[in-house]
């Protein structure tokens, strides 16, 4: 044990601050950037470049738009709780995040930040090119201003507008391989900024109390249960619509199509249940199975593809 105490002691001596202190820190700002976010962010990414390549883009080009994509939305997202933190601190879901436990400071977190867009950008310039990186950036500054500090505590349709920053990876995996942009491009595009609503009012529906008390004016504060499941269900129905014009515009094979269909009949059942059957389903499975969703969907891109061209 004294040994122990010893090494620790020297560790502080050295670094200044204890290990574990370090390592609290170090999650903390893996915090900030909201991974579980870009995670399914990414999700799209990836796919959208093998549709754009008509086969497997390379290893280098497929990294670096992976790191470029996940700094950049990283960097808005640590943006966004600088903003937030006044009422990430009134929500049972968010009181733990780093700002709000004083784990980080703010201007720390505005730093880190805006260090991470800067990298995005020029890594993507770099290693993709000038379309992909000013893409990411605009996609971090829609997030950041639209959604953030103007939509997100002034209007009820603040995820529907402002959720056009989700979409915005799937361009730039398109843009990191073609230098250009096309129609499929734009649908899927389409496909995940109609996944927004329904995905992120179930969570809202889940979580109302919270964005009342916090005074933000998400769809299930403002209008009731009914109406907001009404209005999931109509979003996955257009959502469902432009899922499946990509076979179509995207000339997309027997892999996408039978996954788009299924997939996408369920999600549909499922919004239905929410608005005309509450009790056989609820919120929570509502936005677990758009999480499985859209997954399930941009895979499916990805292997078409790579069936289709091997």
């Amino acid at each position: 044990m004294r040994g122990l105490e010893q090494k620790k002691d020297i560790d502080v001596t050295i670094t200044g601050r204890a290990p574990d202190e370090t390592l609290n820190k170090l999650k903390a700002y893996i915090a900030l950037t909201k991974p579980r976010i870009i995670e399914l962010l990414l999700v799209t990414t990836l796919p959208a470049m093998f549709l754009a390549k008509n086969g497997v883009p390379s290893i280098g080009l497929m990294i670096g738009t992976i790191l470029g994509g996940t700094m950049a939305a990283g960097g808005a997202n640590a943006a966004n709780m600088v903003v937030d933190r006044d009422i990430d601190k009134l929500m049972e879901r968010t009181k733990e995040r780093p700002l709000v436990r004083g784990v980080i400071s703010p201007m720390s977190a505005a730093v880190f930040a805006f260090l991470l867009e800067v990298t995005a950008f020029a890594s993507l310039w770099i290693i993709a090119n000038l379309l992909a990186a000013v893409l990411a950036l605009a996609g971090a500054f829609f997030y950041l201003f639209v959604y953030t500090l103007w939509l997100k505590r002034s209007s009820s349709q603040n995820i529907v507008i402002g959720g056009a920053a989700g979409a915005v990876p799937v361009l730039v995996g398109w843009a990191a391989v073609t230098n250009s942009l096309s129609w499929s491009a734009v649908v899927m595009f389409g496909i995940v900024f109609f996944w927004t609503p329904p995905h992120f009012w179930a969570l809202a529906l889940r979580y109302r109390d919270d964005y009342k008390t916090a005074k933000v004016p998400m769809l299930p504060v403002v209008s009731s249960y009914n109406t907001t499941a009404l209005q999931m269900l109509i979003y996955t129905v257009i959502l469902w619509a432009c899922s499946l014009s990509l076979i179509l515009v995207g000339s997309m094979g027997l892999v996408y199509i039978v996954v788009s269909v299924a997939a996408g009949a369920i999600f549909v059942w499922q919004a239905w249940g929410l608005y005309r059957h509450a009790a056989w389903t609820s919120p929570m499975k509502v936005f677990h199975w758009s999480i499985t969703y859209l997954t399930l969907l941009f895979v499916a891109i990805a292997l078409d593809v790579v069936v289709r061209y091997r």
